[in-house]
């Protein structure tokens, strides 16, 4: 994030408005929900809609998704591909200086807490899959628990065949295919 705590009222008004389109478009995301609602309740978080708005700049592009059985706002990259803005990163902190050389421009989970958000987990990714097809072409690093961690690896997901795929790597690897998706509970 640009040390910001909120935006400016030209871009406040123009994201909501980007918003509310894509909400509109995309109601099998987010049924029984209604615009007014979530327009409120983001006009009461600052803090919120600045992150969305990072998700928005690095080319996310966010919408409000029901993932759970409740009735939480949630924001979700729903970009086809992994966003392009947030590419070519290794996974953590700890991956990138354990890169000798050719090290990517940041990490993942880094860039991630810099916008305010957080990386998807693995269940949140394989709903984010059953409302749409993401990531045909691209990956998506994925929150990863302290087992593999710890011996190194890190997974992502992606849309191959028909299905969603889990898979692994080393976490000090990156790729210009693989990014990563934000997930904002508003």
């Amino acid at each position: 994030m640009k040390n910001q705590t909120y935006l400016d009222e030209t871009r406040r008004i123009e994201l909501l408005e980007i918003l509310k389109k894509r909400f509109e478009k995309n109601m099998h995301r987010h049924n029984g929900m209604k615009w007014d609602d979530i327009h409120q309740k983001l006009l009461k978080s600052p803090e919120k809609l600045l992150a969305i708005n990072e998700m928005e700049e690095t080319e996310g592009e966010p919408d409000v998704v029901s993932i759970y059985d409740n009735d939480e706002i949630i924001f979700i990259d729903c970009s086809a591909e992994s966003p392009k803005g947030r590419r070519s990163l290794c996974y953590d902190q700890d991956a990138l200086e354990s890169r000798k050389e050719h090290k990517p421009k940041n990490s993942a989970i880094q860039l991630a807490k810099e916008m305010g958000i957080k990386i998807l987990n693995e269940e949140e990714y394989a709903a984010l899959q059953s409302l749409g097809n993401f990531d045909l072409k691209t990956s998506s690093w994925l929150e990863t628990n302290s087992e593999i961690r710890d011996l190194g690896g890190a997974i992502f997901g992606d849309f191959r065949f028909g299905r969603v795929f889990t898979y692994h790597n080393g976490a000090e690897s990156y790729y210009a295919a693989r990014g990563f998706r934000g997930i904002v509970k508003v």
